[in-house]
């Protein structure tokens, strides 16, 4: 009998329990129903887990089993041979009877004179055989909800894992497109800095010229002075004497050069120099936003400086028009300039406590009425409130942060979907959201101003 339930036991597929129906084998050569396995991987499309030795494959491969759907027909064909003896009949300790009945409130088997006995004369009894069955069907359908339970289960973990090796290639993918770009930046840098150096050099060795020339001068000069004494002595002799030797007086006038002049050159160079290195510090700031206030959408107790760098807190409420831009119940305020692609960043200077937000807003931001949570109002920001450094997200994250930020500069990358925070004086990331799509809107700097708050120039 252990042989034919061993046969039994080979001929059911380990996800559904049953026999198998069309079997399969996969990768790591384990068998299971088509249709079970088919299910269990659902839409994977790489990292194929096998339910039973959790082997992982990165193709899906199945190879149709027609051996095994033979045996399953045999198994289904066998019995279990009678038994050689009856099984003892159990039989009740307190009497001795055999235990032909079931106490349905006491659940326990019981014999004919307990039915008749105080203790169970008033409760309903059924015989051995029809209680089995009842509660064989209650078992059954629990094991049922359980199977889909499992199977449930197993999906949740098959999702989990394909979700998990998508994240893993993401950040795989993002951390290869910063190492790349950085690479391309510290290469454009090493190519400026050699070009530099090398112009540099150049002038050094124009400027050496110039000084070796300069210090010929005083010997020139007194050369000079003895050739113009000479010729205008020889300017005063009689006409046969001065005509003596013209070709040679002639001769030596000629000879003397004057020295080539660089200094327009060196200028030129020197020009062309500045340009460049301007051109260097342009390509270093392309991405810094010269960031201003916009007094249009200014809450009415916000007061801003004359060059639209600060914001502050005003004492009383100012008679502004309540145009539709305008902030009316948050102390709020954006920047004049708003993005639509590229990367930028602004630093702005904050306050030791107080309560103030700075981050990026989109241009469908909320205006009138309370904001009550800033992802939902599509703002993302950080601040300080209630004592606590803190990132706007749906709940509101606790920075524990390990110093004091006093210039925190704020970068936005577009296309990228991304917005993060550093602290500038300490160098050090603050927070940086997960991406997020702007779906081509544009972006504009925001500002909750409780307390003053300045752009750094």
């Amino acid at each position: 009998m252990a042989t034919v339930e061993k046969l039994q036991e080979e001929a059911s597929c380990s996800i559904c329990l049953e026999y198998f129906q069309d079997p399969v084998s996969i990768h790591c050569g384990h068998n299971f129903c088509r249709a079970c396995i088919t299910q269990c991987w659902g839409e994977l499309a790489t990292n194929f887990s096998c339910p039973q030795c959790r082997q992982t494959a990165q193709q899906r491969n199945f190879r149709l089993n027609r051996e095994l759907t033979n045996m399953v027909e045999l198994v289904k064909q066998l019995k279990l041979p009678p038994m050689t003896e009856p099984e003892a009949e159990r039989v009740c300790e307190k009497h001795r009877e055999p235990l032909k009945l079931f106490c349905v409130e006491e659940q326990q088997l019981i014999c004919l004179v307990c039915r008749q006995s105080w203790a169970h004369g008033a409760h309903a009894a059924v015989p051995i055989e029809e209680a089995a069955q009842k509660y064989k069907e209650q078992v059954k359908a629990r094991l049922q909800a359980l199977k889909e339970e499992r199977e449930k289960l197993l999906g949740f973990k098959l999702t989990g894992e394909r979700m998990s090796w998508e994240y893993v290639e993401k950040i795989k993918k993002e951390r290869q497109r910063i190492g790349f770009e950085f690479q391309q930046l510290r290469q454009f840098l090493e190519e400026q800095e050699c070009l530099l150096l090398a112009r540099l050099e150049e002038l050094d060795r124009i400027m050496k010229w110039q000084k070796e020339m300069v210090t010929r001068f005083p010997m020139d000069i007194s050369h000079l002075n003895s050739l113009i004494s000479e010729l205008e002595g020889k300017c005063q002799q009689p006409a046969s004497d001065f005509l003596e030797d013209i070709r040679i007086t002639l001769s030596r006038c000629e000879m003397f050069q004057q020295p080539t002049g660089i200094s327009l050159e060196l200028e030129k160079r020197l020009s062309d120099f500045s340009q460049k290195t301007i051109a260097l510090k342009e390509t270093l700031r392309k991405f810094k936003a010269n960031v201003t206030l916009d007094p249009d959408t200014a809450h009415p107790q916000l007061v801003l400086s004359a060059d639209g760098k600060g914001v502050r807190r005003g004492h009383e409420q100012q008679d502004l028009p309540d145009n539709p831009e305008r902030f009316n119940s948050v102390l709020s305020v954006l920047g004049r300039e708003g993005f639509t692609s590229g990367r930028h960043y602004w630093e702005v200077e904050v306050g030791v406590g107080g309560i103030w937000s700075v981050g990026v807003a989109r241009e469908s931001v909320r205006r009138k009425g309370r904001m009550s949570n800033y992802p939902e109002q599509e703002i993302w920001a950080v601040g300080h409130w209630g004592g606590q450094y803190r990132a706007y997200t749906s709940g509101e994250t606790i920075l524990p942060l390990p110093t004091i930020p006093r210039r925190i500069r704020v970068s936005l990358d577009y296309e990228g979907g991304r917005v993060a925070f550093f602290d500038v004086d300490n160098k050090f990331l603050i927070f940086m959201f997960p991406p997020a799509s702007f779906t081509g809107e544009r972006l504009f700097p925001f500002f909750l101003a409780g307390s003053p708050l300045r752009l750094c120039p």
